[in-house]
């Protein structure tokens, strides 16, 4: 399992409060448009520019739109983690109010939809807007872990002046997002929020470790549903004479017969019974089930998808969709695998593992993680990428859904590649790709 970088505020070794004052002046620096004594983490740097964009005032920022009691509570019930919120509960309350510190669970918009933790920092908590059915994000409330952690899809501690609006200095906050284990779905997050005096390099790791627990948790849920499709389907998969599997709503497989089974099979957008081409299978006839859906190979010659789009717009939620006669399946992309493909939609005349971990890490001796990566990336899109050198088949049309702004190309990649992107001539329609083939 690979884990996300952990963004800490505070570097090992620094006194906390001569940290704060030098974020003070960076911060005053930077709004009054003098040369700083210091950097920024990227981070922070690249969050500072889109509050620019967004026009937040850093004197006097918005109150945090809320919501109704009625789209809270109906939030809160349809939110996957309230199945999880017993185990976060026991895993930070407890450190929370004995650090004075409040956790806060929110959704994949920021809304803040549980809180609990010191009674004295929920009061300071109020003043600034810190309550439940308050939206977090960026656009609302700035710089801040909860929206920027959202926004780069990792976790992040934010600490004193890096909040862009000056009336949180007073604040330190820790945040991890929680992703669904089933698709990779951004599903919210954990914040642990406290007085700037209460930083701890240590904060961000066990919130982070929390975050993960939690979805460990989804995960063993999601395996229970598994178990029960499968009882539920062995009777009729006893009947089958040809080749058969069941998988459920997000394509996991919970039995086969007749065949190797697939751990996943990417299913269509738009599923209904009849024929679908699937990447791992080719062309299949799907029939819905209670809880999944029978999929059956069949023999005859399938017909291949002519268009894949890498949709990019949506910052927290890459995307690939592959389309052709017998219809369209989006399949969401993990952070490094939007990376990969976003490169080598670019690049279509194709890349060596060398040269892909150059764009990707920087450095070319990362070949073995790049190869592992292409390898799960090629069992979910068939033959659709092409190794020696790694590229689009020749066969598809490649089409890229870029932000409307470049410095929301894929935001939390670090990769030099994709940074390169970023910086790209605004000229130069979808950033011109080398080798061609790349549509807007």
């Amino acid at each position: 399992m690979s884990f996300p970088p952990l963004d800490t505020a505070l570097p090992a070794g620094v006194d906390a409060r001569e940290h704060a004052k030098l974020l003070s002046q960076v911060h005053e620096a930077a709004l009054n448009g003098r040369p700083a004594p210091a950097s920024l983490r990227p981070v922070i740097e690249d969050s500072w520019t889109r509050m620019r964009r967004f026009g937040i005032d850093p004197d006097s920022g918005p109150p945090p739109r809320m919501a109704l009691p009625d789209e809270l509570h109906r939030t809160r019930t349809a939110s996957p983690i309230a199945e999880v919120l017993p185990l976060i509960r026991r895993s930070l309350v407890s450190v929370a109010d004995e650090a004075e510190h409040i956790m806060l669970v929110t959704d994949a918009a920021g809304q803040i939809l549980w809180r609990d933790g010191s009674h004295r920092v929920r009061t300071v908590g109020d003043r600034v807007g810190l309550i439940e059915g308050a939206y977090w994000n960026e656009g609302n409330t700035g710089t801040n872990a909860i929206g920027t952690a959202l926004v780069v899809g990792r976790p992040v501690q934010v600490y004193s002046a890096e909040h862009f609006v000056r009336n949180l200095h007073a604040l330190t906050c820790a945040c991890a997002p929680i992703h669904d284990p089933r698709d990779g779905r951004l599903l919210g997050a954990i914040d642990v929020t406290g007085p700037v005096s209460t930083i701890h390099p240590s904060t961000l790791a066990l919130v982070n470790t929390v975050a993960q627990l939690a979805e460990a948790h989804l995960q063993s849920i999601h395996h229970e549903h598994l178990e029960r499709l499968r009882t539920v389907a062995a009777p009729m998969l006893a009947r089958m004479a040809g080749p058969a599997l069941v998988v459920d709503e997000a394509g996991w497989t919970a039995a086969a017969v007749h065949m190797d089974p697939v751990r996943r099979v990417l299913l269509p957008t738009q599923r209904e019974n009849g024929a679908a081409w699937l990447p791992a299978l080719g062309e299949c006839t799907l029939e819905p089930l209670p809880g999944g859906w029978l999929v059956r190979p069949r023999s005859e010659e399938s017909a291949a998808p002519t268009t894949v789009t890498l949709e990019l717009s949506r910052a927290a939620s890459p995307a690939v969709t592959v389309a052709g006669p017998s219809g369209e399946w989006t399949h969401r992309l993990t952070p490094r695998h939007a990376e990969l493909l976003l490169i080598l939609a670019v690049h279509r005349e194709g890349r060596t593992a060398a040269q892909l971990s150059e764009d990707v890490f920087g450095a070319a001796g990362n070949v073995v993680t790049v190869r592992a990566e292409l390898s799960r990336l090629r069992r979910h899109l068939g033959g659709i990428v092409e190794s020696r050198p790694y590229r689009f088949s020749e066969e598809v049309q490649v089409r890229v859904g870029w932000p409307s702004e470049r410095v929301d190309l894929l935001p939390g990649s670090l990769a030099p590649g994709v940074r390169a992107l970023r910086l790209a001539d605004p000229g130069c329609p979808g950033f011109v790709a080398t080798g061609g083939g790349v549509a807007t």
